[in-house]
């Protein structure tokens, strides 16, 4: 009768533990940066959509360069009559004047991006 120990060394082990660590250290950045991008995106596509409800206000409303819409008057552009639009990361919409881009404050830090810092249309 012969025997046989089945099974793993604890060498082999260490090395597939160290294997799984390794390609862990690669992913886990490349994805925590994915996910800030996918969220400022957002947050830039929601600027884009309050200039162009902003820009739809004026025109039906025979207002020009210079007048302020408030919250109220822009809400019957948007889908649902939600306005500001449903916030990404808590940040606050800023709503200039007619023909000014809009900003946005961010309360985290997104990226290379500073705390409390402003997002605004490229």
């Amino acid at each position: 009768m012969t025997s046989r120990n089945v099974g793993f060394t604890l060498v082999e082990i260490m090395i597939v533990v160290a294997i799984v660590g390794l390609l862990a250290t690669i992913a886990i950045p490349n994805f925590l940066r994915a996910r800030e991008t996918a969220q400022l995106n957002s947050i830039v596509n929601n600027l884009r959509l309050t200039e162009g409800v902003k820009d739809q206000w004026a025109l039906e409303n025979k207002k020009g360069s210079g007048d302020v819409p408030v919250y109220t008057d822009l809400s019957p552009y948007m889908k649902n009559g939600l306005f500001p639009p449903s916030t990404i990361v808590g940040e606050t919409y800023n709503i200039l004047a007619v023909g000014s881009s809009s900003t946005a404050t961010t309360p985290i830090r997104l990226g290379t991006y500073a705390i409390n810092s402003n997002v605004t249309l490229p």
